[in-house]
């Protein structure tokens, strides 16, 4: 069965961002004396929403539960104004979803983020024009890494797991895709995206069958 669809995990894989994830929760949390480092951000946190690290924060640091909305309020508006001032258009990635569009697939993105900063992002990097769905936190009852954003993808795409190629970068990202029963092309960085490692990686599923 031919893969149809690709489907992008966006933090890490399609934008830079995971710095600026890092950066925007941890200005957030130094208004009220806490802070996660930078050990915890690649071991712990990497990948999960900003709910679930405030949840995991409750409980290893005693972050009082009643701040985790606001916390969390106050994290998205940092962040989108990163988002204003570094997320710029990446030529690999823009020639590498324009040719897969031309190529016939679909094009998804997956995010544990929230759709608003998922929408920002793809917009400054001037990739929403390839992309043909977007999946966030906010659709789910269940993040990454329940695999339920990649099941629901397939579903909207009408497809079976084996006809979609999922890009990630983060262990709870890759449990998420590897239970979904999609195919995976871990990437280890935004620099390994790009149009010849997926069509590789196709190629490679092809000769499986």
């Amino acid at each position: 069965m031919d893969v149809k669809a690709i489907l992008f995990d966006m933090d890490g894989v399609l934008i830079d961002a995971k710095e600026w994830h890092y950066e925007a929760l941890n200005r957030a949390l130094k208004l009220f004396g806490f802070e996660i480092s930078r050990f915890e951000h690649i071991h712990t946190f990497d990948g999960l929403p900003t709910k679930d690290k405030l949840k995991l924060l409750s409980e290893g640091s005693n972050l009082p539960v009643e701040l985790h909305d606001f916390i969390n309020a106050v994290k998205q508006k940092y962040t989108m104004e990163l988002i204003n001032e570094r997320c710029k258009p990446r030529f690999q990635h823009e020639y590498a979803l324009s040719r897969l569009k031309e190529d016939g697939y679909k094009i998804a993105v997956c995010s544990n983020s929230i759709r608003k900063t998922i929408e920002e992002m793809m917009e400054k990097s001037e990739l929403m024009p390839y992309v043909d769905l977007i999946m966030s936190n906010q659709d789910v009852t269940k993040a990454k890494p329940d695999p339920e954003i990649y099941v629901k993808s397939m579903k909207k795409f009408k497809l079976k797991p084996e006809e979609c190629l999922i890009l990630e970068d983060n262990k709870n990202g890759i449990k998420a895709a590897l239970a979904s029963g999609g195919h995976l092309l871990k990437v280890d960085s935004v620099y390994d995206v790009n149009y010849e490692n997926i069509t590789n990686k196709l190629k490679e599923i092809k000769k499986m069958k």
